[in-house]
């Protein structure tokens, strides 16, 4: 396999307690980027000593999903770039079998590995063919093709997280650009795992805020405001009455999720940026 042709890239933020399996995964001759959402010098210093074609970069802020990932792939010079989160990991013949659908099918922008089927057209099960285009991917594993993105960039910045992966894949496709599926390439994901227990309620605020923000940006951004508006209106009721009910009825963490999904829409709706942060 050509090693110099793929460089992985992963997006930290406290993800000690997952990281060492999705390292483990990579065959020890790629090279890993790795973008830490924060300052924690112990985390880099352990991660590089520990893994020899590892670099690891202390964003010394929480990026994000869409702006660490873009800074990890500033720094990619090879030909392919694999975006992977911190809690998935590869079996052996992954990234082997990745490049060889890249070297056959080499007008593609994004391949994705199996288990994707919430993204595709019709269920991965029902399909024959190994390998198929598709409009949409999720976004914990996605192999790139770096010079179809010159005409692009990568992800939006103004998103935090959520639907970021979404929004790339439909640039892709508006570019007329390839969308594959690989259902011979296969990649674990454990999912809602990136981050250690200890934050996992403060994680939980900060995704509830951010799913509602996401998703009216991403509608306002490619259907309209006043699309968006209708598409979202049962969320923005819904939230509310329920923040109300849980408030009188003392029950505060249902309360702060439901005032987190409430106020995630509300900002979104009035044009403020994604600002919301983990208070860790």
């Amino acid at each position: 396999m050509s090693y110099d042709k793929i460089t992985v890239v992963i997006n930290t933020f406290h993800s000690e307690d997952k990281i060492d399996q999705c390292l483990n995964s990579i065959d020890p001759n790629i090279k890993i980027l790795i973008i830490e959402n924060s300052n924690n010098y112990n985390f880099k210093h352990k991660i590089e000593k520990q893994y020899s074609n590892v670099t690891c970069f202390l964003a010394n802020d929480n990026l994000g999903y869409a702006k660490g990932n873009n800074l990890g792939l500033s720094k990619v010079f090879s030909e392919y770039a694999l975006i992977l989160n911190p809690d998935a990991f590869l079996e052996k013949n992954t990234l082997k079998n990745f490049l060889s659908y890249a070297q056959h099918f080499k007008n593609f922008a994004i391949i994705g590995p199996a288990k994707q089927d919430e993204y595709a057209n019709e269920k991965i099960n029902e399909k024959k063919q190994k390998f198929y285009e598709v409009n949409f991917l999720k976004g914990f594993a996605m192999f790139l093709n770096m010079k179809e993105f010159k005409d692009i960039g990568f992800f939006d910045e103004n998103i935090f997280i959520y639907l970021e992966e979404m929004d790339l894949c439909k640039r892709v496709k508006e570019k007329n650009k390839k969308i594959f599926l690989a259902k011979d390439v296969i990649i674990h994901h454990i999912g809602g795992s990136s981050h250690n227990a200890k934050i996992n309620f403060e994680m939980e605020l900060s995704r509830n805020w951010h799913w509602m923000w996401s998703t009216f940006y991403f509608n306002k951004k490619h259907y309209g405001f006043f699309i968006s508006i209708i598409k979202v209106a049962d969320k923005f009721f819904s939230s509310f009455i329920k923040m109300i009910f849980y408030y009188l009825i003392f029950n505060k963490t249902k309360q702060k999720i439901y005032y987190q999904r409430f106020s995630g829409l509300i900002n979104s709706i009035i044009g403020r940026k994604s600002w919301y942060r983990p208070k860790l």
